[in-house]
């Protein structure tokens, strides 16, 4: 990698996706590059799945032919020695639904690639595609890329982290509807604007399917100045980026890479009557709230993997915690080693837990009656019919999801593995 921190260009490739059609979108992609004849390490981006469209019906058949389009974005590349970036369909390498994938590809193949965060329930997206755990920058010749894809926009965290993270322009590859021109607008500017960063955003334009996109692809400079507009025609619109204009707006004040720790993580712990309010106004506009419980004596790898697992299932996470006396009931008077205010602390300062709850019974059902998840998390090696709080949460239309143990760890080993330790 060089030391550059900035492509010397970017553009963005506005056309009419035709749903479906993959030959007909590359070749209309190849004619507009050509008429441009971009300069060389040029960044051009391209829209959100710009190859297919959202065709939900064929969209295994259609992924399929990712490695193929992924070959045709490369000779492109090569053609021109730039960089072509855009969304694709990567099918799944085993069970489970495909990502909506950006890929960045330059004249000698992929440079990187980076799966949708946020996915757009409004359009059923998320009942085809899985989102993407992570977003970290795309690593380039010509210095770190931030992504957001569509949806993405919306989550103003999820860009300051990228720039926090060292990188000087954010990408958006999107179909976003022309209903909503002015939110994209308004947004695109936002984040250039916060985040003292170029804003290069390549939109669809024209009916794909039934949707009217919006076009309007942007270039945006760090201070907030629309360098590059499109209209609603197919058309290729680029502009020169100049890394001293970052360096100038963040010289003055730069928000982005101040991250004060603002949140008191012992607010977490609730009592039940506490707790039951702020969790109705979560739910106000269909937030999804997950349960899971457990005695979380000492906190090891194998508790925060599937605490995270729990939380990715849903908007919050919500933690029942057995108190000492519970402990006691269930593992023996020799248990817990730690006092339930410390379990609780602990759980509390890890980010994937929301809420954190103590209970004195044998079972959690009391909590889970009163709470009623969306979805109540519980390890894999406990069958449905043993799970408290299974039938109640499917009866008022929630799910139970049961997750699997990853690492091999328990407390009881490590205690164990203490004893011996003490006692040699």
């Amino acid at each position: 990698m060089t030391n550059a921190s900035l492509f010397p260009a970017a553009a963005c490739v506005q056309f009419t996706i035709a749903l479906g059609e993959i030959d007909k979108n590359i070749e209309q992609v190849e004619q507009l590059i050509n008429s441009c004849q971009p300069a060389a390490n040029t960044l051009l981006l391209l829209p959100e799945l710009w190859a297919t469209g959202f065709d939900y019906a064929r969209t295994a058949e259609l992924g399929a032919r990712t490695p193929e389009v992924i070959s045709r974005m490369q000779q492109m590349a090569a053609r021109y020695q730039v960089y072509l970036a855009g969304t694709l369909t990567e099918l799944p390498g085993n069970e489970g639904l495909p990502c909506n994938m950006l890929y960045l590809v330059g004249p000698h193949g992929v440079i990187g690639r980076r799966a949708k965060q946020h996915l757009f329930a409004f359009w059923q997206e998320d009942q085809h595609y899985q989102s993407g755990q992570a977003a970290p920058l795309l690593q380039t010749p010509q210095g770190p890329l931030g992504t957001l894809i569509c949806y993405d926009l919306r989550f103003p965290e999820l860009a300051r982290r990228q720039v926090f993270a060292g990188c000087r322009i954010l990408v958006v590859s999107a179909q976003w509807p022309l209903v909503r021109l002015d939110h994209w607008q308004a947004l695109l500017r936002a984040r250039a604007i916060e985040n003292q960063s170029y804003v290069v955003a390549a939109n669809s334009c024209g009916r794909t399917g039934p949707m009217e996109l919006a076009g309007h692809s942007m270039i945006i400079g760090p201070d907030g100045t629309d360098l590059c507009t499109a209209g609603t025609a197919a058309t290729v619109i680029s502009c020169r980026l100049d890394n001293s204009a970052v360096d100038a707006q963040r010289s003055r004040f730069y928000p982005a890479g101040r991250r004060a720790w603002l949140s008191a993580d012992k607010s977490k712990i609730k009592t039940l009557d506490d707790l039951l309010p702020e969790l109705a106004l979560i739910r106000r506009d269909k937030s999804r709230i997950a349960f899971t419980n457990g005695c979380f004596d000492i906190l090891h790898p194998g508790h925060v993997s599937y605490l995270e697992k729990a939380r990715s299932s849903a908007d919050c996470l919500v933690v029942g915690v057995n108190t000492d006396v519970s402990v006691r009931a269930l593992k023996g008077p020799d248990r817990p080693i730690n006092s339930e205010q410390d379990r609780a602390r602990v759980l509390a300062a890890l980010g994937c837990v929301d809420y954190v709850v103590l209970f004195a019974e044998e079972t959690p059902i009391g909590l889970i009656t009163a709470i009623m998840p969306d979805i109540l998390v519980k390890g894999a090696d406990w069958a449905e019919e043993h799970i408290v709080g299974a039938a109640e949460v499917k009866a008022q239309g929630g799910r139970l999801l049961r997750i699997p143990f990853t690492h091999d760890r328990s407390t009881t080993t490590l205690i164990d593995r203490i004893r011996t330790a003490v006692s040699d």
